[in-house]
């Protein structure tokens, strides 16, 4: 635990001025990212009596080592900054909204020559789009199957379309209506983009002017005698009127607008939010966050509108974002929100009539998602803590263990030996820290050996980042010649500000498997001179722990919530490696005789296939065919030859549900493949 004092900036250092500041630990990682219309008044806070600071303020202040500013002309340059810092560096001591579930939205793909209705999820791309979110999916596929008899937009696969067009026939939908099919040609490239332009209009809610215009066609047709044609018309009206009326009218206005709510308690805070479009809510979503610094209502709004309108551009910012309090001051970002829109944005509180009735409709959904998540975290942040406790009592470690690396060996029957390595952090995976490694220093089966190998690279890389920071000076420069020379800057990059791969050290090393995996990984690390990392292995047989130096394992109670943690862990590691195994054996097993060809790239490959159709007939090709081939020369060809008499034909694949024999395209026949295995004790 760090004193401030020892890192606090000398009087008159620290600039009277608008500006965003950075804390740092011990290893160079921004924990706190924060802005201030002045530093110095800002940074003066934090470095009084820690005793009258809040509890969370001090313990990020007590777990810095350095504090670091830059000064910015504008407090909305300040709030730009600030939200791209805590986007890059993803501070632990930040207020981070996440999304409690990855909530679909329609997207419309403006930027393909066809467009596509489909449903998305996840970041948004350029070029798309998008309306929504909506709660299920379930209620966009309803919504689009309605519009779709006025605006037969694509809908299909990129493969489907390009099927269709092949074979000259389109699909389903293009027979029944709901696709205009320019697949086949029924309707130009340019026809089918009004088609989505139109379709966008009307999800974007501008609605009464196309129903209108339907009207009057209809009216029109009628009056002419069109009676099918009038018919039509009744049946869109009536299918774009269902559309609409499942998104009923809050307000009368035809307002576009976002209203966001907060519900909060001491701990943790849920955000709810509103998508008015056209006086409809198109879309809901909720975030619940950690309250891991001292923030009130207005800094939680704040931290809401950076999150969700930090990569908007355009439309994508409403022209009225309605909120339960403003931030102090609110101009900054109500002029970042106009910035982004380029258009005014009102940043308000509802004070009366349909806008506030409807603000007590979101902070009623915002108050439920906070009890639920109370609810379901509960269980879940308990049940953690007593596995984490459970392990450090069953291993008699000094402190619960919140990191973990545990590391698995597969191998496909003793060949592609590969090993993963998958970290735990406060009892959940964290994905971005996995590892995968090759085996490099034999060949064959050897777990025990291959155990030993990869704790060591793993640690030799932790010691090399170590020495480079000056806290390790004996190297025995393993881990330089392993990387290739000199890394600096320690553990934080300097290029990227990220943690550099293997710069900080588990409290608990996991193998799976026995007493020998148990001994090799604590070998690996005594020859690295490593004594404050504990090990253990996880056996699957009868899923006892060993650890080093014992006779006999320690037997948790199957009911116990260490071992629970410890065999997802286990199993994490094991599917991991498996994955990675199967993706090397994929590549093995699809390299053919023709990619021992010299000179012979992945194109020219294609080529010669598609060409000859398979490579049977490309074997029982002469030289003078082959070099038909654009790009193929003579000594090419010659050499397509030589390594195709070189490989042995393999025979003809049979369906195995038929009997009949599959005509070889560009393969050379079936393969067996042998079992997969990864490590078992």
């Amino acid at each position: 635990m760090a004193d401030p004092s020892s890192y606090r900036p000398k009087p008159g250092q620290i600039p009277d001025s608008p500006g965003v500041y950075k804390f740092r630990d011990q290893h160079g990682r921004v924990i706190y990212v924060g802005k201030a219309k002045s530093l110095r008044q800002r940074l003066s806070s934090y470095f009084q009596d820690i005793a009258n600071l809040h509890q969370r303020t001090r313990t990020m202040v007590t777990t810095a080592a350095s504090v670091e500013w830059t000064v910015v002309t504008t407090e909305v340059e300040a709030l730009q900054l600030e939200y791209s810092w805590i986007k890059e560096f993803d501070p632990r001591f930040n207020v981070k909204y996440r999304d409690d579930k990855s909530y679909p939205s329609l997207a419309v793909t403006l930027n393909e020559e066809y467009p596509r209705v489909q449903v998305m999820r996840g970041p948004k791309r350029k070029g798309v789009r998008y309306f929504g979110p909506y709660a299920h999916a379930w209620a966009i596929r309803e919504t689009v199957d309605l519009l779709l008899r006025v605006f037969p937009v694509r809908t299909c696969s990129a493969g489907v379309f390009k099927r269709s067009a092949q074979i000259g026939r389109p699909c389903l939908l293009g027979y029944i209506g709901k696709c205009s099919a320019p697949c086949v040609g029924r309707v130009s490239a340019e026809e089918h983009r009004e088609l989505a332009d139109e379709f966008c209009d009307f999800m974007a809610g501008r609605t009464g002017t196309y129903l209108r215009r339907l009207e009057q066609q209809m009216k029109d047709a009628a009056a002419a005698m069109e009676y099918e044609k009038a018919a039509r018309l009744r049946d869109d009206i009536e299918a774009l009127k269902r559309a609409l009326e499942k998104s009923a009218v809050v307000l009368a206005d035809a307002t576009d607008a976002d209203l966001i709510a907060v519900a909060e308690d001491e701990l943790e805070a849920a955000v709810q939010i509103f998508h008015v479009r056209g006086g409809r809510v198109r879309g809901q979503r909720g975030w619940v966050t950690d309250r891991v610094e001292e923030v009130g209502t207005a800094e939680l709004v704040e931290h809401a509108l950076q999150q969700l309108y930090g990569e908007e551009r355009g439309e994508g910012v409403p022209k009225e974002v309605l909120v339960p309090a403003l931030p102090d001051p609110y101009e900054p970002v109500q002029q970042w929100l106009t910035e982004r829109r380029g258009s005014q944005v009102s940043l308000r509180i509802p004070q009366r009539g349909d806008k506030k009735d409807l603000m007590a409709t979101v902070q009623r959904n915002a108050q439920q998602a906070l009890v639920l998540h109370k609810t379901r975290r509960a269980s879940d942040l308990t049940t953690r803590s007593r596995a984490l406790e459970e392990i450090a009592e069953a291993l008699d470690l000094d402190s619960a263990p919140l990191r973990i690396e545990c590391f698995d060996i597969s191998h496909l029957q003793g060949d592609d030996v590969v090993a993963s390595m998958v970290v735990f952090e406060d009892g959940l995976a964290r994905k971005s820290e996995y590892r995968r490694f090759q085996i490099k220093s034999f060949a064959g089966q050897d777990d025990v050996r291959s155990m030993h190998e990869v704790v060591s690279r793993r640690f030799r890389r932790y010691l090399l980042e170590k020495q480079k920071t000056g806290e390790w000076v004996d190297g025995d420069g393993d881990g330089a010649a392993e990387t290739g020379g000199e890394v600096a800057g320690g553990p934080i990059d300097p290029d990227t500000g990220r943690p550099r791969r293997f710069a900080y050290p588990p409290q608990l090393v996991v193998v799976d498997g026995g007493q020998p995996q148990v001994a090799a990984a604590r070998r690996a690390l005594e020859e690295l001179g490593i004594e404050d990392v504990a090990v253990c292995g996880l056996a699957k047989r009868l899923e006892e722990v060993w650890l080093p130096g014992e006779d006999d394992p320690v037997i948790l109670p199957r009911t116990s919530e260490g071992l629970y943690l410890l065999q997802r862990v286990r199993d994490e590691a094991h599917r991991f490696a498996i994955a990675y195994q199967r993706n090397k054996r994929s590549k093995s097993m699809k390299a053919g005789a023709l990619d021992s060809v010299p000179g012979l790239g992945e194109s020219r490959r294609q080529a010669l296939l598609k060409h000859f159709g398979s490579l049977k007939r490309l074997r029982a090709a002469t030289v003078e065919q082959i070099c038909e081939v654009p790009g193929v020369g003579r000594r090419t060809a010659e050499a397509v030859l030589a390594a195709l008499a070189g490989a042995a034909p393999a025979g003809p694949a049979v369906n195995t549900a038929t009997g009949e024999i599959i005509e070889e395209e560009g393969t050379a026949g079936p393969v067996t493949v042998p079992t997969e295995r990864g490590h078992s004790s």
